[in-house]
């Protein structure tokens, strides 16, 4: 069977489509990142408190996180081939919006506008990416992720340079990256158009028919314990994605543009430890992948805050490499727990880590008012402890080989 990006999903990996799908998730996650990276500008122009900076996060995070699974489910069922662009439009609007918004409901309905970009983006493209794989879905998924990590880390940069020294107007230069991902996303729609022509049996978008691999209790708790380790793994992404500039402001003194600098360290960290993530699941198995790099970042947070400003960085740096693994495995575990519900999957798994880290946002801004910005990171380093909870998912990698001897 030939190999090109018109046939079946295990025929081999459509590389054009997945490239343009991780460009996809890195530009959605660069003006993701830069949305949390204009606090410091917001809240110098609005005379915001944290906890009102905490509300605009969750108020993101929520469009971003709760439509996610009924976004996936829909298009389980309703596969349309235009919805990328769609998303897109929907950030392009609510960029433009921020950029000129003078109060704090105007900022909240913006961000509200880029986070439904979000909700449409992160599931679907999830989904496509695994259609696209060929079969290495460990590296398809790693790739995909990477493309949002390296955007993620791009974002503070681009308000670092364009923003921060020129004002909060300079935001509606972002436009230009949904603009772009609007192109990007058009001929992605047209390769999946004619993958649905050529599917019309399977109108859910070519999901692969199988049964899970474990019977439905084993499913729901191993399913339940992954929800655990998102909600420890990002409570603590929580605290440095939404805070860490604050937090190296009030404790050492920088600036608002090398904070931003130092959280492109963190950031990028983050990039590279996805892009390891995927692969060394396919070989040595998920379960291992998430007990490292969850459980295995505990002694440098706990350390992080008792340390000086180099210390800092380079922990950091650390921390983001070695947690930022955990999620292609995470996902792709789930993806193989439910492997006939890859959008909801997705979704769910999406949403979730939005939500939590959102509420987490909104809780941790409210402590920092309160007990200032150094307590949030004490109690968040103990966070990856609950790592430990691995031990108690089936080894999915085990099975298959003991069935394959069967």
């Amino acid at each position: 069977m030939k190999q090109n990006t018109v046939t079946p999903p295990m025929s081999g990996t459509a590389v054009r489509v997945l490239v343009s799908l991780s460009m996809l998730h890195g530009l959605n996650d660069a003006m993701q990142s830069a949305v949390t990276a204009t606090y410091p500008l917001l809240k110098d122009d609005l005379t915001l408190s944290f906890g009102q900076i905490g509300l605009i996060t969750l108020t993101y995070q929520i469009a971003a996180s709760v439509f996610q699974p009924f976004v996936g489910l829909f298009y389980d069922r309703h596969p349309s081939p235009w919805s990328l662009p769609a998303g897109s439009c929907f950030t392009l609007a609510g960029f433009l919006s921020l950029a000129f918004a003078t109060s704090l409901l105007w900022v909240t309905v913006s961000v509200f506008m880029v986070g439904i970009g979000s909700s449409t983006l992160h599931p679907e493209a999830s989904r496509l990416t695994s259609i696209a794989s060929g079969g290495r879905r460990g590296l398809a998924q790693s790739l995909f992720q990477v493309g949002g990590n390296l955007g993620g880390a791009i974002g503070p940069l681009l308000v670092a340079f364009l923003a921060a020294p020129y004002g909060r107007r300079y935001i509606a230069f972002f436009a230009l990256l949904s603009l772009t991902a609007v192109f990007v996303a058009l001929p992605v729609g047209r390769w999946y158009r004619r993958r649905l022509q050529l599917s019309t049996r399977e109108p859910a978008g070519m999901r692969v028919r199988t049964e899970s691999p474990l019977p439905l209790k084993t499913v729901v708790r191993s399913i339940s314990i992954l929800l655990l380790l998102i909600f420890s793994k990002y409570i603590y992404m929580a605290s440095l994605s939404s805070y860490y500039t604050f937090y190296l402001i009030e404790k050492f003194h920088v600036t608002v543009q090398a904070s931003q600098i130092f959280l492109f360290v963190f950031l990028g960290a983050t990039a590279l430890g996805t892009l390891i993530g995927g692969p060394i699941g396919d070989r040595v198995g998920r379960k291992y992948v998430i007990w490292a790099s969850i459980l295995g970042a505990a002694p440098f947070t706990l350390l992080m805050p008792c340390v000086d400003l180099f210390w800092t960085v380079a922990l950091s740096f650390f921390i983001g490499l070695i947690i930022s693994s955990a999620f292609p495995a995470i996902l792709l575990y789930a993806q193989e727990l439910l492997p006939y519900k890859l959008g909801l999957v997705s979704g769910l798994f999406f949403g979730f880590a939005f939500g939590v880290a959102g509420i987490a946002s909104a809780v941790l801004g409210k402590m920092a008012d309160w007990h200032g910005i150094e307590t949030v990171y004490q109690v968040c380093a103990c966070m990856p402890l609950l790592g430990i909870i691995t031990w108690f998912l089936p080894d999915l990698k085990k099975q298959k080989g003991a069935e394959a001897k069967r």
